[in-house]
């Protein structure tokens, strides 16, 4: 079984989960345009001023959207 790779964007300040928000809709267009596979798109909350958009993908897919998307950051799970 392939391990879920999570890549994340952060966006800080007053607009952050906007932001944050409007990046889940570029990262599902992608997706879509590149026929590629996801688990899950979503925003989450580290504290008001600091919101992350994220995609989960199979850990044999994560070099393309890394390369093409450049994440700031990275989880296995």
């Amino acid at each position: 079984m392939s391990r879920k790779i999570k890549l994340l964007w952060d966006f800080r300040g007053p607009d952050a989960q906007e932001t944050a928000k409007h990046h889940t809709i570029h990262l599902k267009e992608f997706a879509t345009i590149e026929n590629l596979a996801f688990h899950e798109i979503d925003i989450q909350e580290k504290n008001p001023m600091l919101f992350a958009a994220f995609i989960t993908v199979d850990e044999k897919d994560m070099k393309v959207y890394r390369d093409a998307l450049k994440p700031h950051r990275g989880e296995i799970g």
